[in-house]
């Protein structure tokens, strides 16, 4: 009976803390819109920034997948030199060797993997492109 009261108290604090995280949402949009505040959104062209309301969601998402693609070559190149690495540490084990080449040779696959991908979606947007244009 215990254990259910437990439960129950924790249940009730955390439907607490999670309500008093949403709160200041509910409270303050209708504030915002009510009042046409100035939220600083359109300062982006003073910045030199992009104007969003002017580009074109592809190259939005080309640049996405090119970030996501640079952040996993980091990794795999990191998985590589770890590999390597491991490798040069390894002082003649032969087991220890056997994993660093495992861990090179899956980094090297992973590498060709993202650079493959990168390729397709390059490819394609560039098609889409094309053809949309013509």
């Amino acid at each position: 009976m215990q254990k259910t009261f437990k439960k129950l108290v924790k249940g009730i604090i955390a439907f607490i803390f999670v309500f008093m995280l949403i709160l200041p949402v509910f409270s303050i949009a209708p504030l915002a819109s009510a009042q046409n505040l100035d939220l600083g959104i359109n300062y982006a062209q003073n910045l030199g920034l992009a104007d969003s309301a002017n580009t074109d969601p592809r190259d939005a998402i080309v640049n996405v997948v090119k970030y996501l693609m640079t952040f996993l070559g980091i990794i795999a190149v990191v998985v590589i030199l770890l590999g390597g690495f491991r490798w040069m540490t390894a002082a003649g084990n032969e087991d220890r060797v056997a994993e660093a080449k495992k861990l090179i040779v899956s980094g090297v696959i992973g590498l060709i993997i993202i650079l493959a991908a990168f390729a397709i979606v390059t490819f394609v947007v560039n098609t889409t492109t094309n053809l949309l244009n013509e």
